[in-house]
């Protein structure tokens, strides 16, 4: 029989996630198969790998492992905004000067921004992709210069010089699209019903280490001392049912340990508790507290 989820965050023995976790891929169900492999391969760089009538398989930059599957489903329902699933997909670029060119390419073409911040750990832009889902474009500021508050790390949210940023273009000048190499899934904020299970899950279960919850209604956990691979809040969703089958939006993703043996103590201590959701080819799949599918991959 399997346990009962509501696990005690504070009294469970928590054995923390290795530094080399990484967010390796993530899956979208989309309407629109074109639009969107322009917006991803033509706007924001990547790399198109494979496609079909259907979906399409996109890397961050030739010759790199997949990032992003895509799956159009169109007659899928979009998701209402207000429950539990993606806020944002940050995509993550190697340099500032990548930055730049992707912002320099996406105002070119009049792609509209939500916003763009200063997080003292990082330098991001913000906006959203054809099927509404969010996203982040960032680039990482060295580790010495993340702020810190009494020894502990402590993001803000402060404007982006947009002009100190395009100071860094090469030679100011627009680079073609697909160049910008090495694009990753720096890390995925989600919308979730329930701050304090979506802890249990992500802390308890998972292992992820709690690095900021001083912002009301958020927290934010990480590996290997990084600002944060997972962002959570309920400011739009507290309390909401998942969404119906068969909408738009996140599918789920996957996360690599670099850590056979890590992978393998997940398995162990989940495969009795609700949030077990079976084997995969590489790997086993769990479903957090609102139904999203995570798989870790053994290889």
């Amino acid at each position: 029989m399997r346990v009962h989820d509501d696990i005690d965050v504070h009294k469970s023995a928590v054995t923390s996630l290795p530094a080399t976790t990484r967010i390796v891929h993530a899956h979208l169900r989309i309407s629109d198969l074109r639009k969107s492999i322009a917006f991803y391969r033509d706007l924001i760089g990547m790399t198109l790998l494979s496609s079909d009538r259907s979906s399409a398989i996109l890397a961050g930059a030739p010759g790199n492992q997949a990032v992003l599957f895509l799956s159009e489903e169109s007659d899928a329902r979009p998701r209402d905004p207000r429950t539990p699933g993606l806020f944002h997909i940050a995509l993550l670029y190697p340099d500032r000067s990548d930055l730049a060119l992707v912002f320099t390419r996406l105002n070119e073409h009049r792609w509209p921004f939500r916003g763009f911040a200063d997080h003292g750990v990082s330098e991001a832009l913000y906006l959203a992709d054809p099927d509404g889902n969010g996203i982040e474009l960032y680039r990482d500021k060295p580790r010495e210069e993340w702020p810190l508050r009494n020894g502990n790390l402590e993001m803000v949210t402060e404007p982006l010089d947009i002009d100190d940023l395009l100071a860094d273009l090469p030679s100011g000048k627009l680079a073609p699209s697909g160049n910008t190499p090495r694009i990753t899934i720096g890390h995925m904020h989600l919308q979730v019903s329930d701050l304090h299970k979506a802890e249990q899950f992500y802390h308890t279960i998972l292992g992820f280490d709690v690095t900021q919850r001083n912002l009301p209604g958020a927290l934010f956990l990480a590996a290997g001392g990084y600002h944060h691979h997972i962002g959570l809040n309920v400011w739009n969703s507290r309390g909401a049912r998942p969404s119906p089958q068969r909408t738009l939006g996140l599918g789920g993703f996957a996360l690599h340990l670099g850590d056979p043996s890590a992978a393998i103590h997940i398995a162990d201590r989940s495969r009795p508790t609700l949030y077990w959701a079976g084997e995969s080819e590489r790997g086993f799949f769990l479903q957090d507290g609102d139904g999203l599918q995570i798989e870790i991959l053994y290889i």
